[in-house]
């Protein structure tokens, strides 16, 4: 087991969150709790726990290993819906589980078909269309040939939504490409509808969509990053904030990332510290080994930039990020030692380290560094 390292998942902190979405969205609104990505690197069994605790029923994931996880952690009592990838040979496995899935493509459909006619037992699909994404998602020309299909196979296709994804909901630098999405899904919708093919619900909003375009709620919102106390971009934030009277941040971050010193040393002037000579020692220097490096998802992009908290002050990372190491500055700390705790996400004698400070010390996104995570490191849920 890893013993360098803990994460800590706030079950307070998270059901705060889901209390703040449910308040915005309304009671109309159903939301899906994405947890692709191990939970945004919060870990999947921890966070589905946590989530169905506390009244969520329904989970977005990326593919069918993830899709897996969710079901042997809550056997039959939630909705599975795979957003990504689904190969031929899981196909089966799917359908069989009841586990919606995307359908992007025609070959998708009818291998789901075919796998219905076998198994007596309908496929649960959502149409996802291409609105401007230009990723994933049928043409509203491909839906010509896609209708009377959905049409003749009905007995073995259950059309259970629309949906759709939009290009960087999260900058306001893509209003107009999103603006035109949004009324492009809600033609194809209409499409449909006059075709006689209507879906159960419609959903197309992330969690960035959700607070910068109200209207993209529809049936469901897919949330992730919100769930978990963080937004989407500081552009949501103050978004958000600006129609509020108070200024004060509705979200607590669910996760604490924590660590020991694994050591303490003395470092002459002039000496090089760790590999290379990225950097030099320009005064008498203390600094203080920890057991984190890039293999466990603290980025090499944060050499000599990076922070951390020990004894409730900010040190900063100095050398270059290790495979499995890295050293911190501690010069200006009088009593440290090994084993004294390291903060290398939350907070310490209320002094804090967000995510979000991450991307100022390098370019990682609040996703990327969270995804990042070493699954192996061990998650523990506390109140």
């Amino acid at each position: 087991m890893h013993t360098n390292s803990t994460i800590e998942l706030n079950t307070t902190a998270y059901k705060n969150n889901l209390s703040f979405l449910r308040t915005t969205f309304g009671k109309k609104v159903q939301i899906s709790c994405v947890v692709k990505g191990n939970a945004y690197g919060h870990g999947v069994r921890e966070i589905v726990s946590m989530a169905y605790k506390n009244g969520i029923t329904h989970f977005s994931v990326f593919d069918v290993q993830e899709a897996k996880d969710i079901i042997e952690e809550l056997q039959d009592k939630a909705t599975v819906m795979v957003m990504g990838l689904v190969q031929d040979e899981d196909m089966e496995w799917v359908v069989d589980n009841n586990v919606e899935f995307f359908v992007f493509d025609k070959g998708r459909l009818t291998k789901a078909v075919k796998t219905s006619k076998k198994l007596n037992k309908k496929a649960i699909v959502h149409i996802e269309v291409e609105t401007g994404m230009n990723r994933t998602g049928f043409e509203k020309n491909a839906l010509n040939s896609i209708i009377p299909y959905l049409k003749k196979e009905k007995e073995y296709v259950y059309f259970k939504g629309l949906c759709t994804h939009y290009a960087g909901a999260e900058s306001i630098a893509n209003y107009y490409r999103v603006d035109k999405q949004i009324k492009r899904f809600e033609e194809i919708y209409q499409y449909l509808c006059k075709n006689d093919l209507k879906p159960e619900i419609k959903h197309s909003a992330c969690s960035a969509a959700s607070i910068m375009f109200p209207e993209t709620r529809m049936d469901m919102v897919r949330i992730g990053i919100l769930q978990y106390g963080l937004w989407p971009s500081p552009e949501v934030f103050v978004n958000y904030l600006s129609t509020k009277k108070s200024k004060i941040d509705p979200l607590q971050r669910v996760i604490t990332w924590k660590s020991q010193i694994m050591s303490v040393k003395k470092v002459k002037i002039g000496e090089f510290i760790g590999y290379g000579t990225s950097f030099l020692a320009e005064r008498k220097m203390k600094v203080a080994v920890i057991p984190i490096g890039y293999s466990h998802g603290y980025s090499r992009s944060l050499s000599n930039q990076g922070r951390v908290l020990i004894h409730g002050q900010q040190c900063i990372v100095v050398g270059s990020v290790n495979m499995n190491m890295m050293t911190v500055d501690v010069t200006n700390l009088e009593s440290v030692k090994k084993d004294d705790e390291v903060v290398l996400i939350g907070s310490q004698n209320d002094i804090a380290l967000t995510i979000a400070s991450f991307s100022d010390y390098s370019n990682q996104l609040n996703y990327e560094l969270l995804t990042r995570i070493s699954k192996t490191i061990p998650r523990k849920i506390i109140e």
